[in-house]
C-alpha cells in the first residue's frame, strides 16, 4: 500500500509517499517551511501545499505535534492553541479533499522504528525520544504503543521543563557544546529511567546522528542506540498509521 506521510514539525512539514511493506519513500521527500503563526488555517494550507506537489488523491498519515485523542488534538506545542480542541483529522481531511488519519508525531516516529527499524522485534520496554524542537516521547511495550505520553513536558529535578532544558532548540539557541548538553539530555533519561525502566532507548530526531559526541555522557542502564530513520521516522510512521487505521476499517 502507497501512503502520502506527513511530518508536521517546528520548522518544517515534511512529505513523501511510503511503500508501507517495506518503509521505503518511493517519491522525493518535499519540505515546505512551517508557517508562523502555526494556525490551523496556515498549516493546512501548507500541507495542501504538498498534497498538490505530489500530486496526491490518497489516502494521508500526518504525525502532528500534539496529543491526538480520536482525531481531535488535546494539546499544542510549537503550534497555535487554536488547534486545542479541533478535530484536526477532519479538518485536514476538508482541506486536501483525501482521507486523513492524524496521530502524535512522536508516536508514529516510534512506529517507524519499531516496525522497521531500531526497535524492530525487541521485547519489553522500548522507550523512543525524538530530540528537535521540543522533545516527543514514544513508549511501547512488547511492540504495542501507548499512545500520547507526551514526557517532554516533565519536571526535571531542577525544576525546568525537559524539553526547555534538553532539546535541539535549546542547544542551538544556547550554543552548548556537546558534552553539556550530553548531560542535560541525560539527566532527563535518567528521569525516565526511574519511571520506566526501558529495556532499550532509541534517540531519534538529527541530534541522534551526533550519538558519538555525548554518548559517553549517558549513565543511563539501558542501552542507548540512535532511530535508524532518523528525520524519515515521522513521515514513514504516519503512512503506517494511516496503514493501521484503514486496515481496520477506521
Amino acid at each position: 500500500m502507497k501512503i502520502l506521510g506527513i511530518d508536521v514539525g517546528g520548522s518544517g512539514i515534511k512529505g513523501s509517499v511510503i511503500e508501507t511493506e517495506t518503509g521505503a519513500l518511493t517519491s522525493e521527500r518535499l519540505r515546505l517551511a512551517s508557517p508562523r503563526p502555526a494556525t490551523p488555517e496556515a498549516v493546512g494550507v501548507t500541507i495542501q501545499a504538498l498534497v498538490e506537489q505530489h500530486h496526491w488523491s490518497g489516502p494521508i498519515g500526518i504525525g502532528f505535534p500534539a496529543a491526538i485523542q480520536h482525531g481531535i488534538a488535546r494539546t499544542a506545542a510549537n503550534i497555535d492553541p487554536s488547534f486545542i480542541g479541533l478535530p484536526v483529522a477532519d479538518y485536514f481531511s476538508g482541506q486536501t479533499g483525501c482521507p486523513v488519519y492524524i496521530a502524535n508525531d512522536a508516536d508514529v516516529a516510534g512506529l517507524a522504528e519499531i516496525r522497521f527499524g531500531a526497535g524492530r522485534e525487541v521485547a519489553g520496554v522500548v522507550l523512543i525520544v525524538t530530540i528537535g524542537t521540543g522533545l516527543g516521547t514514544a513508549l511501547f511495550s512488547d511492540g504495542r504503543l501507548l499512545p500520547n505520553t507526551e514526557l517532554g513536558h516533565i519536571l526535571l529535578d531542577n525544576g525546568q521543563e525537559a524539553e526547555h532544558y534538553a532539546s535541539e532548540a535549546v542547544r542551538d539557541a544556547q550554543n552548548l557544546k556537546w558534552t553539556d548538553w550530553g548531560d542535560r539530555l541525560n539527566r532527563y533519561l535518567l528521569a525516565m529511567e526511574k519511571l520506566f525502566w526501558p529495556d532499550l532507548i532509541v534517540l531519534g530526531g538529527g541530534a541522534s546522528k551526533k550519538l558519538s559526541k555525548f554518548v559517553a555522557r549517558i549513565t543511563v542502564q539501558a542501552p542507548v542506540i540512535p532511530a535508524q530513520f532518523l528525520n524519515q521516522a515521522g513521515m514513514i510512521g504516519a503512512a503506517l498509521f494511516a496503514e493501521e487505521r484503514l486496515r481496520a476499517g477506521n
